[in-house]
């Protein structure tokens, strides 16, 4: 299928029920000097639920986010998707496949890793090079529930071998072992992480993205910049800053034939053009991959839009 004007939906695989089979290669032609820029071949398969959850009593409902579709949204791509064999055998890779992983999380983390890990499996079957999962897949998408289900994350360069590093984060270690096992790329949606500070006095908590190579390293760790924090009266209220630090840096990676180099951000981070603008500028990024949890009450009005303007911004998926 082609994408047409959305190039960058096929990456992000946050909205839009025009993404519910292949992509074909697409070009963007600039209106101003007439050059066509060519880009790479990039296929998507959409690997999602039947249906999606909302019963989360700790924590009180989360019927006001999704991950990543609207609930309407969510039921289309469910027809689209892939049936929910577990465990299928994998199957070669297709240079350029996407598969972009949307399913129900719980209050369980074991459950959360066992969805993931099934999830992994069958996009693993269907040729993903490439897997992205949702933003906060370990656990609840709420701000008091951050620390509860926080992990000590391994940094860039960390392996399967670093052992008792590893054993702390068991969400990372899942996504390392699935990677390698697989020889799948994976950008890991994000989870909680926890960093000690003031040698060791208190901790803050990031929402971090790793991105695992097809041999279990660790070669990108993004903290999401940009909080969350809104207030809408009569709608909804929701302050991320309540709990969670921001990070500080630019994240990229380059994964090789055909998706070349991939710019991660996380949720938020797309409303800021200037960061998408660096990413592409300097670290030529073909590819920019936002996983996000966007609510109900502002996101059916942005969050498409703001993934066409920074595709139309940055030339890019």
């Amino acid at each position: 299928m082609r994408i047409g004007s959305r190039p960058v939906a096929v990456a992000l695989g946050l909205s839009s029920s025009s993404l519910r089979a292949s992509a074909s290669a697409i070009g963007t032609t600039s209106s101003t000097t007439g050059a066509f820029f060519a880009r790479p071949r990039i296929f998507s398969a959409f690997i999602a639920p039947s249906g999606v959850s909302t019963s989360r009593s700790r924590w009180g409902s989360t019927t006001n986010y999704v991950r990543p579709y609207s609930l309407s949204q969510t039921r289309g791509l469910a027809m689209a998707s892939t049936s929910s064999s577990s465990s299928p055998a994998s199957s070669q890779v297709v240079p350029g496949r996407v598969a972009l992983l949307q399913f129900p999380v719980t209050e369980s983390k074991d459950t959360n890793h066992k969805t993931a890990s099934d999830y992994l499996a069958r996009a693993s079957a269907k040729g993903a090079q490439l897997c992205v999962l949702p933003e906060i897949w370990n656990g609840p998408y709420a701000t008091a529930a951050f620390p509860e289900y926080a992990e000590v994350l391994p940094d860039i360069g960390a392996t399967l071998a670093d052992g008792d590093a590893i054993d702390q984060s068991p969400s990372a270690k899942l996504l390392m072992e699935k990677a390698k096992g697989y020889g799948m790329w994976i950008v890991g949606g994000s989870v909680p992480e926890r960093v000690s500070v003031d040698d060791g006095k208190k901790d803050e908590i990031y929402n971090t993205c790793l991105c695992i190579n097809p041999q279990g390293t660790v070669v990108g760790k993004h903290r999401k910049v940009h909080l969350f924090d809104i207030d809408v009266p009569g709608g909804i209220r929701f302050m991320e800053s309540d709990t969670l630090s921001p990070g500080n840096t630019m994240t990229a990676f380059d994964a090789g034939e055909p998706l070349g180099m991939i710019g991660v951000g996380i949720c938020y981070d797309i409303r800021f053009p200037e960061y998408s603008l660096l990413l592409c500028q300097k670290h030529k990024c073909n590819v920019l991959i936002f996983p996000g949890a966007f609510n109900l009450t502002t996101g059916p009005a942005h969050w498409e839009l703001l993934q066409r303007g920074r595709a139309v911004d940055n030339q890019c998926y």
